[in-house]
């Protein structure tokens, strides 16, 4: 197996750049998308591609900055050996002093506190069982009480909980209404039968330069999301599209685009940006990026890359060399169209939203309306979206054109290849969730493990317990620099480390090889989510293992998962012998000081890089005043307050189309005057 290529970025920090004018904005969360690399042998090598060339070099303030000034980022691991150094040390100490009996008890102690935990770990005694014969009914055993609630429940009063998780598959199998379908007839454009499937790329009438780049590739036959999307693409109709995650959307969405620009105008005075594909984190962006650049080999076509993190200077000279194609996240689009002078999207041809119900759910909704604006009226637009909510439909009627539905997988079950297991956390063993992970982790899965949290900080502090427990393992959260996310992901890439804890931000579009399981922590609030989750493992046609600690409050979510996996062999209960979680348990507690002194020594790093870069900045700032202060602000067209209301009324408003329709068949089925249906386009949740 070939290592990826280890690429270096130029990354964005205040000391690189101390401007004063205005206090940045906090930016959004990034999140990802469900594309898929069809070949899980494909190996992606940025080796002298010229763009990447460029962001390797240092060029911002020029000599103010020097390279290598840069602190390097706060190591976990080294704060853990500086600590575990700190107790041989102290150790040693008290045994100089203390008598010979007592040295000989300690060093036996000393020796089970620090170098016997891989023979404890060896051993198998009572660890878990994996059960193929019926045991989810133990996982899904309830009390009377919860019975008689699913009951009332399936009577039409379903819970508030539930309708946000059931409201989506409710909806997809009832019938349209005369008036719903009249609406959707008017809106939508019908595919013309240019969507037959094809067996084959040869039979899509593609140009010779894509066609050997699909060879080289080992891209044979399409997928069906690709044999539905490219025809209807090359007739240069809007598309509204949905597919499961691992199905291969970015190149579906890719190949219509190159195939457009191979017949542009190449006149030195003609170069334009006539494509732009948004995605809503930097990690899908670099992936997209990489997978265009394949496809596009054979051909003289130039991609750009403009995300947040990477240096801007970099970014503003790519963008003046007119590039015919960007790959964008919302955020550092607009800073560019704002205050990067003679950049524009006036000859955009193509526009592609991918994963747009994540962007709008992360407030960018503002964003991605400014940018629409932007752009020509005649372009072409392609949308991608794993959930149609109403903001999504408000989208779609803001910025498409008599689009095509091309839905291929409307149920959005599991991949064939994956196994479902499910571990069960009874309510009086709550606090013993991370025990749980730990003997998981010790005993079964020891390498290639995804493990999904709900919270950064829960991450955070998971990843801390597994470094003291001596595991190697990286984090990947919102909180880390862009620098320190790249890192993460390439090392486990490398299988450089074995575990890899993140949030929702790693739960769409990231395509990593190597990953053969993935751990749900907790299970997340929506099947959607939890589906993108699972979808990390068993893509392309391989295998692969989920596991999910399920607590009394996911109940209506595991219905759910099993409900929608692909085959009912595939679910499976999981069981931990109860003295195995006990005796992980006691080792927790045990390192509870160690983890609390971890987390406060980092903390104090931290403060005290903040404190030398604040220094650097007023050093700067006496020394290159004028050069600062005669440079332009940059600009924002709205104000911090006013985008964190934007995320707050997005989210709100993302949340209340999945329990938008279980709460209007409540309200139709009560006793009370009738009401008018909302303005909605129900079909788009259905094939």
């Amino acid at each position: 197996m070939t290592a990826p290529h280890d690429f270096v970025m130029t990354i964005d920090s205040d000391d690189e750049e101390p401007l004063v004018q205005q206090k940045p904005t906090k930016r959004a969360k990034d999140l990802d998308g469900d594309e898929a690399q069809l070949n899980p042998d494909l190996h992606f090598d940025l080796s002298g591609d010229p763009y990447f060339d460029l962001l390797q070099e240092d060029k911002s303030y020029e000599d103010l900055v020097k390279k290598g000034s840069k602190p390097e980022p706060i190591s976990v691991d080294d704060i853990i050996a500086r600590r575990r150094l700190g107790k041989i040390n102290g150790k040693r100490k008290r045994e100089e002093e203390s008598e010979e009996e007592e040295s000989e008890g300690e060093g036996e102690d000393s020796e089970v506190d620090g170098g016997s935990e891989g023979e404890e770990d060896s051993e198998g005694e009572g660890f878990a069982v994996v059960s193929q014969e019926g045991d989810d009914e133990d996982l899904l055993a309830t009390s009377d009480e919860d019975e008689e609630e699913d009951k009332n429940e399936d009577e039409g009063g379903g819970s508030e909980a539930d309708e946000g998780q059931s409201s989506s598959d409710e909806g997809s199998d009832d019938e349209d209404t005369q008036a719903e379908k009249a609406r959707k007839d008017a809106f939508f454009a019908s595919a013309d039968g240019s969507a037959e499937q094809h067996t084959s790329f040869l039979t899509m009438n593609l140009s010779r330069p894509v066609l050997k780049s699909l060879s080289t590739l080992g891209f044979h036959t399409p997928t069906p999301i690709q044999a539905a999307t490219i025809p209807v693409g090359l007739l240069g109709k809007d598309i509204v599209g949905n597919a499961v995650t691992g199905s291969g959307k970015t190149a579906a969405f890719i190949i219509p685009m190159i195939e457009r620009l191979l017949y542009r105008d190449r006149g030195k005075r003609s170069a334009a940006t006539r494509c732009l594909i948004l995605v809503p984190t930097r990690e899908l962006a670099i992936q997209c990026y990489e997978v265009g650049k394949k496809l596009a080999t054979h051909t003289d076509i130039q991609l750009c890359l403009i995300v947040g993190g990477l240096s801007v200077k970099a970014q503003e000279s790519a963008l003046r060399a007119r590039p015919d194609a960007l790959i964008a996240t919302p955020g550092r689009l607009i800073d560019h169209l704002r205050n990067s002078p003679s950049f524009a999207l006036d000859a955009l041809d193509i526009l592609v939203l991918d994963e747009a119900d994540r962007m709008l759910e992360d407030g960018f909704h503002d964003e991605l309306t400014e940018i629409i604006k932007s752009c020509p009226t005649s372009r072409q637009t392609m949308l991608f979206s794993a959930t149609m909510t109403d903001s999504v439909d408000e989208l779609v009627k803001l910025s498409l054109n008599k689009p095509v539905r091309l839905f291929v997988d409307p149920k959005r079950s599991t991949a064939r290849g994956l196994i479902q297991e499910f571990v069960r956390v009874r309510a009086n063993r709550e606090s013993e969730r991370s025990a749980l992970l730990v003997a998981l982790c010790k005993r079964t899965f020891k390498s290639g493990v995804l493990i999904f949290f709900r919270s950064k900080k829960l991450a955070h502090q998971i990843r801390v317990v597994f470094g003291l427990l001596g595991m190697s393992a990286e984090e990947l959260h919102g909180d880390l620099s862009q620098e320190q996310r790249l890192r993460a992901l390439q090392l486990f890439r490398d299988c450089s480390v074995d575990f890899l804890m993140a949030t929702d931000l790693a739960s769409r579009g990231l395509d990593i090889k190597g990953i053969d399981t993935v751990i749900n922590y907790d299970m997340p609030g929506q099947l959607a989510q939890y589906l993108h989750r699972v979808g990390r493992t068993a893509r392309a046609g391989k295998k692969g293992r989920s596991v999910s600690l399920v607590g009394e409050a996911d109940r209506k979510m595991l219905k759910a998962a099993i409900k929608h996996a692909a085959a009912e062999d595939q679910v499976r209960h999981r069981t931990v012998g109860q003295d195995v979680v006990a005796r992980w348990a006691t080792k927790l507690e045990s390192l509870k000081d160690d983890i609390a002194g971890v987390l406060q020594d980092e903390k104090e790093e931290k403060q005290l890089r903040q404190a030398e870069m604040e220094l650097k900045k007023g050093q700067n700032m006496i020394e290159h005043g004028d050069e600062i202060y005669s440079r332009p602000a940059r600009t924002w067209f709205q104000t911090g307050k006013d985008k964190q209301k934007a995320e707050a009324a997005s989210k709100e408003q993302y949340e209340s189309g999945f329990r938008g329709t279980s709460a209007a068949k409540a309200k139709d089925s009560a006793p009370e005057t009738a009401k008018p249906k909302r303005d909605k386009f129900s079909g788009l949740t259905r094939a």
